[in-house]
Formats: structure tokens, sequence, C-alpha cells
């Protein structure tokens, strides 16, 4: 076990404007230097988590889920003046699905009732939410840490102490070794030469407090090097994109700086072994906690939704092909052989692939806007859909433009259908509202996407 390393601690590009490894790359470095794991730890969001989930086990990889989440010594609805509160760094990472599912709640919960600068939570939140879940005090932003270099050693052991009894054998305390020291005299500015020093400073202050709480409490060392980018010479690419976050010059000094001190990348296990050779369990630990973690995504490819109101009797396709054939004459005034065949491809491909339920969904959505007067248009290849017609989603008939079908949906996509709907700005939330009272808000829920810097 002394030979193997795990990287536990690991940004990629979805720490948006701050990390710099991109999944696939970040596996395949790890498979390339013999890691069997890895995990992915972003600021407070886990937007990655299924794109990497793929990647890692396509590679052969195992895939660790994690977070770096935000949590506050405050209650997390309260919105102090800045300066009254304080937000630290904490490392999760799930041991199965129930953590993976505390997880997503912990974050969800940190975006819609404690967002404030911050996705943030309390630890009374953590500790409800805490099973099935590996924690580690995180880095230098981490709460024990920073009772280090502040109020000292005995607020450190209380606060690592209340973690150690909510988490039990499943706390860490992480040890990082940057290596400031050794890049102090290739730096040509003396006030950047003070600051390397002072962090290298901070970093021996924590590390030896950090060591000490272990021995004295029980806690196990936990090593990892706080991965921004996958290879060394990718520092100064990383550095360029934190000033763009910040809205700084690559040239300014007083900013937050990577490229002066660049070890913040997924190292070699080789060199995590020897930089931290006085102390092995560290290392030994990596491997221990990703054992440990043993998650097995079991809804992927698979589709739910809504229960919906139907006919007493009927399943979602019945009432599907009913409400069709009913509605055909109103929507097309010559019902030939022509129309009836193309409409009966349609739905059995629909229907087969159990996508019946959707287009109810969708059509249910739109009718009830036509109805108040809000303006929809749907557009794309939904437009070849003459069951999208008949349904009033779409308002041109696919048989008059000689649309096809397969384009929207054939019996070899693997992906549903997609159907765009754009809707009135200014109505736009009286449809969410609609829609997450009628279907539940538990059920509902905004997403988003991402542009990448490529």
């Amino acid at each position: 076990m002394a030979d193997k390393f795990t990287h536990l601690h690991v940004h990629t590009e979805y720490s948006l404007l701050d990390g710099l490894s991109k999944t696939e790359g970040l596996v395949r470095h790890v498979k390339e230097h013999g890691m069997n794991s890895v995990a992915i730890t972003d600021h407070g969001v886990m937007y990655g988590a299924i794109e990497f989930y793929k990647a890692a086990k396509k590679e052969g990889v195992k895939p660790l889920i994690g977070m770096e989440a935000y949590t506050t010594d405050v209650p997390l609805t309260e919105r102090p003046e800045r300066g009254k509160f304080k937000n630290y760094h904490l490392l999760l990472l799930a041991k199965n699905e129930e953590g993976y599912r505390n997880l997503m709640k912990l974050t969800s919960i940190a975006h819609l009732d404690g967002y404030y600068y911050r996705p943030r939570v309390d630890r009374e939140t953590l500790a409800k939410y805490s099973k099935g879940l590996v924690c580690t005090s995180a880095c230098a932003q981490g709460e024990v840490a920073q009772s280090l270099l502040g109020e000292g050693y005995k607020k450190a052991k209380e606060i690592a102490g209340w973690f150690s009894d909510v988490f039990g054998k499943d706390y860490y305390l992480e040890v990082q070794r940057h290596r400031y020291s050794e890049f102090v005299d290739s730096l040509d500015n003396a006030e950047l030469r003070r600051e390397v020093s002072q962090m290298a400073e901070n970093e021996k202050t924590i590390n030896n407090g950090v060591v000490k709480l272990s021995r004295d409490l029980g806690i196990p060392l936990v090593a990892t090097n706080d991965a921004h980018y996958i290879k060394k010479e990718d520092a100064t690419a990383q550095d360029t994109l934190v000033c763009i976050a910040t809205g700084k010059n690559v040239s300014d000094i007083k900013r937050l700086r990577f490229i002066d001190t660049p070890s913040y990348y997924v190292a070699p296990p080789e060199e995590m072994k020897e930089l931290f050779q006085d102390i092995p369990d560290a290392i030994e630990n990596t491997v221990k906690i990703a054992e440990r973690c043993d998650l097995e995504i079991s809804t992927l490819g698979k589709w739910y939704f809504p229960d919906l109101d139907l006919t007493k009797g009927q399943d979602d396709g019945e009432y599907l092909r009913r409400l069709v054939n009913e509605r055909l004459p109103e929507k097309v005034e010559k019902v030939t052989k022509e129309v009836k065949d193309r409409l009966e491809q349609e739905l059995e491909i629909i229907v087969k692939k159990g996508f019946a339920p959707y287009f109810l969904v969708v059509m249910d959505i739109v009718n009830w806007a036509n109805e108040r007067g809000i303006v929809t248009n749907t557009r794309g290849s939904a437009a070849g859909s003459l069951v999208s017609f008949v349904l009033g989603i779409t308002t041109v008939n696919p048989l008059t433009y000689y649309l096809p079908f397969e384009r929207f949906l054939n019996p070899f996509r693997p992906l549903p259908p997609d159907i765009d709907l754009d809707v009135a700005d200014d109505r736009r939330e009286e449809m969410l509202e609609y829609i997450s009272e009628k279907y539940g808000k538990d059920k509902v829920a905004q997403i988003c996407t991402f542009g990448r810097m490529l």
C-alpha cells in the first residue's frame, strides 16, 4: 500500500475560473501514472460529477465524487455584514449512494438557502446530512487550519473534536506541502518573496499543528496536493484563468497568484510519497479512503417522468394514443391513409421508447400557456413530429413541408427527444410557478449550461 497513492483534493474546470483540469485529461493523466482512482472536489458544486464518473469508468479508473464545501460560522440563513462572519473550506467525499445523495442535498441547500457570496452550509446542516460521507479538514482555508493560524491550538482541537464526533472514523486531518520555500529565491520582487515566505511559514504552522492534533486526538492524517491543474507546466494557464476571474493583470503583484508557486498539480505518486516520507500513514490513508468509497450510480441512462393524472385504467401510452386520435381531425383537414400511417409510425416509436409522458407534459405546459395568452414558440427538429403538431406543441404540419420525424426521434436514438420551447420572458415566472405547483416543487429544477475555454 505504501507504493500507492490517490489524489483526493482535485479541482476541475467546474471550479469555475479557478480550476483548469478537464475531466477526461485528468483521468488519462492519473491512469498514465499508475493510479487506479482519483477524486474531484470542486468548490461548493457537483457540476462535473457525472461527466467525471463516466470518463473514469470508461478508462477503468475508480471515480471518487466529492466537493470542497463552504462552511460558515453563522446560521446559513443569516446575512451579516462582510467581516462579521467567516467562510471555511471542508472536503467531503461520497462513500456510497447515501453519501452521494447527501452531497447533492448539501450543495442544494448551500445554493438555495445558504448562498451569500458563496454557497454555504452551517454545522447543523452538515451534521444532519453527514451519513455516507468521508470528511477531511481541507486546505489552509479550512476551519482547523485557520484556527491554528489565529486562535491557536486549543480552538483547533475543539473544532477537530466536533468533526470527529460527527463523522467518526471517516474524519481525517489533511496535510499539504506545496514547497513554498523552494520558490522564494527564484522571485525577483521583494514583496513577492516576503509573501511566499509567509505562505511557507503558515503552511509549516498548520502542518505541525495538524500532526499534533492527529497524535493527541487519534484522528488519522491524509496527504493531498490541492490540485487546480493537471501538469506542472499548466501553472501559467491557470494563473491567467484566475486573473480573468478576479479582473487582474498577470503582471499585477497584489493579487491571488498561483504562478509564483507552481505546485498545485496532479503530482505522480512517487513525488507525493517522497514529500511525505516522514508521515507515510498520510499517504497510505489516501488508498484506504479510496477503497472505502464504493459509489455505483445505477440510475444513469434511465429516465424518470412525473406521475400524470390520467384516465383510470389507461397507461401513458394508451392515453397519448387516444388523445392524438381524438384531436387529429381538428388539426388535419384531410385524414388520409398517409396521415394515419405517419401518425401510427410516430406513436409506435414514442410509446415503445417510453417517451409518452414527456409529450404529455410538454403538451400540458404549452396548452396552459396558450390559454393564458403567454407567447410561446417551439423550434428545432420537434417541428418534424406530427404527434407534436396534433397535440398543439408545434404549429407547423410536418406533412405540408415534408419534414422528417427521424431527425427528431428514431428507434436508434439513445437520448430522449429534445423539444425546444421559448417563452415570453416577461411571463416566464408564471410558467415556472405553474409547473412547480402541478408536478411538485421537489420534482422541478432549473438547469444551466457551461461555456468551455478549450
